[in-house]
């Protein structure tokens, strides 16, 4: 086992496969388990932090779901942030917690952009995910499939115009076809439910007052994303948009050393680096009269 190779002594590492309802909730409600990290949705998380309260309040820590704002001003390079807004949406099929599922982009570059970023999913490759050209697989089941289409139909519902995809790809499985929507607005589900999978919604703002209002109204907060060549107007983004993680000119981009993790329903605590160190720390004071 790799955690042997590593050098850590037999049984410190134990891996128990199960299902939520069972190993999950044995874990959670177990008297002698005193810390607990999951990663997973916002409706899961209500009931580990009862069974946690129930049991022997346990620590718990929560990575959990995301509807985060991917933000491209006019005056980004336009071909550069539409490869990366591309990746932060599509990467994993699109089941991704950080995906960058609310792309905003400013009123004076979106026609180009929608179109060029039609053409990019129009040109994504799915299929067998073990074939090395392969850029997208299926969905990871028939319940996400399900969900997703249905997230698909109430773009259309709403009035959001579909420019491409929408449609399983394939006669079997759980493919989806890249999908990417345009003149999404705020209220419609499909810009503030999670959708968690390859669905684009592109929103249009006019400037950076309306949008850091925009971009914060809703109940996720895990990651954010800009494009400017402005570093001022990157920096008044990262510091008003509540993300736990922002990228500047980048998205996807992850170091050991940073911590990651959720502000608002996104989770608790934080994973990696120091910050992530300090969620498994138990501090002891001890005081001797001399």
């Amino acid at each position: 086992m790799i955690y042997l190779e590593a050098g850590f002594p037999p049984g410190v590492v134990n891996i128990l496969s199960g299902y939520g309802p069972t190993a999950g909730a044995a874990i959670a409600s177990h008297m002698d388990i005193d810390k607990v990290a999951f990663t997973g949705s916002t409706e899961v998380r209500h009931l580990i932090m009862e069974a946690g309260a129930k049991s022997n309040l346990k620590r718990i820590t929560l990575e959990l779901g995301g509807k985060s704002p991917n933000i491209v001003f006019a005056d980004a390079d336009l071909d550069t942030a539409i490869e990366g807004a591309h990746h932060a949406l599509f990467f994993n099929q699109g089941q991704c917690c950080n995906a960058g599922s609310r792309l905003f982009v400013e009123e004076k570059c979106y026609d180009e952009f929608v179109a060029k970023s039609v053409a990019q999913a129009q040109q994504r490759k799915v299929g067998d995910p073990f074939a090395p050209d392969t850029q997208q697989g299926p969905q990871v089941d028939q319940d996400q499939f399900d969900k997703v289409m249905s997230y698909i139909e109430s773009g259309m519902r709403q009035g959001a115009r579909m420019l491409c995809g929408g449609q399983r790809f394939g006669d079997h499985g759980y493919f989806i076809e890249p999908t990417v929507f345009a003149d999404v607005q705020d209220k419609m589900k499909i810009a503030q439910e999670e959708i968690f999978g390859p669905v684009m919604s592109i929103i249009k703002f006019k400037d950076i007052d309306e949008l850091i209002e925009r971009a914060n109204k809703t109940i996720y907060g895990l990651a954010a994303g800009v494009w400017t060549k402005d570093i001022s107007k990157a920096h008044a983004i990262a510091h008003n948009v509540r993300a736990g993680t922002v990228w500047i000119n980048c998205y996807h981009a992850f170091d050991i050393a940073a911590p990651f993790g959720g502000f608002k329903q996104s989770g608790m605590g934080r994973e990696l680096g120091e910050y992530g160190l300090q969620q498994y720390t138990e501090v002891k004071t001890v005081t001797v009269k001399l």
